[in-house]
């Protein structure tokens, strides 16, 4: 994890956390989005004092996009589709060197109304970066498309928070 905590009553809203702790550590942040299309920057710039932490992101909707911004494999996406895991976290460790960012998170799935690369409705894979390492974590929402999309917004900025406040 790259923070520590900045104090023991931490703010509800994971977006203020984000700009909070971030600039406690003087970190910069980045996004890389697909079915959230700039939902989870948005969100964060909606903060005061995001200008200070927020390097940019990319919306990545198609995945040509993906491959010549963020560097994700071609050949994964042909296998496996852009709703993965992996595609995920090669988002995110795009959006680092895209970005010039230290820490990153990304959003990809099937938000509706039918099924996407043989993934069921719903399925999110939200990936995060750092310079310590890289993941991702599989969401199976309910709901119809822009409930699934804010539902992967939110989970996305709590990665995010939870893992600069770490």
């Amino acid at each position: 994890m790259v923070g520590s905590p900045v104090n023991a009553a931490r703010p509800v809203d994971p977006a203020q956390r984000i700009v909070e702790a971030a600039g406690a550590h003087a970190l910069s942040v980045a996004t890389a989005e697909s079915l959230t299309a700039g939902l989870v920057a948005a969100r964060i710039a909606d903060v005061p004092g995001a200008s200070a932490v927020l390097r940019g992101g990319v919306i990545s909707y198609a995945n040509e996009v993906k491959e010549r911004l963020l560097g994700v494999d071609a050949d994964l996406l042909d296998r496996a589709g852009s709703v993965d895991g992996e595609v995920a976290r090669q988002m995110a460790v795009g959006a680092l060197s895209a970005c010039g960012a230290v820490v990153a998170v990304s959003t990809t799935g099937a938000a509706g109304p039918s099924p996407h690369d043989g993934k069921p409705v719903g399925t999110v894979f939200v990936g995060y970066a750092d310079a310590a390492g890289s993941g991702f974590t599989e969401f199976h929402f309910a709901g119809d498309r822009v409930s699934i999309r804010n539902q992967a917004c939110d989970e996305a900025l709590r990665i995010l928070a939870d893992h600069l406040e770490g």
